[in-house]
């Protein structure tokens, strides 16, 4: 089975948890560790770009030949599931996600309900509910983060990212603490980056951009308009990097890979009656699932799941992934309660689907979230001003 390699996540060495408490450490901030050894700098810009996975990278050099130039440093990894709002929390938390509770694209954050993490809203009487008065973002992700901890230190913290993502739920939760500058393409990306790079030191700049992914989700990683918008994210770091000041650093990394799942590698669990059998909710995404059991089902749910995937998924109770180190450390009894009862993560190009309660979703061919090689390495790229 192709991809089928099980990349458990590096928290603590070579996660993305390390990577904003190195770069605040190199840039002089106190109370940061430099876990990944990253050379003092005066301002540093971390550029992630959403769904640019390491093999993908690699794989498809010629199109991004700058970027592709720097694939000198093991990568890091991603974390579980390796979805964006898992990792983003920690590249704003500096934790694992263990430690910061945003387990999943989806998970019960309150009994009875499954939260969107992305969107910050659930499905009430049929309805689309906003839940960030409900559920705060701020106490769901109740840890101080590290762009809050550099900005009261002194450092210029700058959040570069959409117009649209201003007020979210996943920015308030993750990314809180520093000034946001909302843009609207990559130009006025790029031209924040810049200006950011050119500030008085010292200045911390975190830049996201989006549309990698999406186009990785709607034609599948490595197609035409894949590489296409893989090229231009290249030229846009390239004239990033030609602005840089000689204390300047530009890091370029990414919140997690992606697979081209296959139509007939796509198991629907809203219509297949042994992966229905005594649930009570399900979360997660097609390649990472959190399966929340009704009471004592649990062990019935964990057979039938084990069986009727078979070979195509790593599905274990939910307290053996965590003593196999799947999420890092468990903070508290609130985030090891969005675990599921059975944690499921895919192998190869298999994913579990649900057609009535995600049917965008499902039909989607580029999926991410699990613990493969092509979804959890991601890129460390880095150069610096001369």
């Amino acid at each position: 089975m192709s991809g089928d390699d099980q990349v458990l996540p590096a928290y603590g060495r070579r996660s993305l948890a390390e990577l904003t408490p190195s770069l605040l450490a190199a840039l002089g901030a106190s109370g940061n560790s430099n876990e990944l050894g990253i050379e003092p700098a005066g301002r540093i810009c971390l550029l992630l770009i959403d769904g640019m996975g390491a093999q993908q990278l690699a794989a498809h050099a010629a199109d991004a030949p700058f970027l592709s130039s720097l694939l000198t440093a093991e990568p890091l990894t991603a974390g579980f599931p390796s979805s964006t709002p898992v990792s983003l929390s920690s590249i704003g938390t500096g934790a694992p996600p263990g430690a910061h509770g945003v387990l999943g694209v989806s998970f019960e954050a309150s009994h009875g309900e499954v939260l969107d993490s992305i969107k910050w809203t659930t499905h009430r009487g049929g309805s689309l509910v906003d839940m960030r008065k409900e559920l705060p973002p701020e106490e769901v992700q109740p840890l101080d983060t590290a762009f809050g901890r550099a900005s009261a230190g002194g450092v210029d913290v700058r959040v570069v990212s959409s117009y649209a993502f201003r007020d979210s739920g996943l920015t308030r939760a993750a990314l809180r603490g520093g000034q946001y500058r909302g843009v609207h393409a990559l130009g006025d990306l790029a031209a924040e980056l810049i200006t950011a790079l050119n500030a008085e030191a010292p200045v911390f700049c975190y830049g996201y951009h989006s549309n990698l992914d999406t186009l990785g989700h709607v034609y599948g990683p490595g197609s035409l308009p894949w590489r296409l918008e893989l090229t231009v994210v290249d030229q846009v770091a390239a004239l990033v990097a030609e602005s840089l000041p000689p204390d300047g650093l530009l890091v370029v990394t990414a919140d997690h890979g992606m697979v081209d799942i296959p139509p007939a590698e796509r198991i629907d669990a809203d219509t297949d009656d042994a992966l229905r059998a005594g649930v009570r909710l399900l979360g997660g995404d097609p390649r990472s699932r959190h399966v929340y059991a009704e009471p004592g089902a649990a062990d019935d749910v964990l057979a039938a799941w084990t069986e009727r995937l078979g070979p195509r998924a790593w599905v274990l109770p939910g307290e053996q992934a965590i003593a196999d180190g799947w999420f890092g450390p468990i903070g508290s009894a609130a985030a090891r309660s969005r675990i599921g009862d059975v944690v499921v993560a895919l192998r190869g190009t298999a994913a579990v689907t649900r057609s009535h309660a995600e049917p965008m979703l499902s039909q989607l061919p580029g999926q991410h979230g699990s613990l493969t090689g092509a979804e959890q390495r991601i890129p460390l790229l880095q150069v610096r001003g001369s």
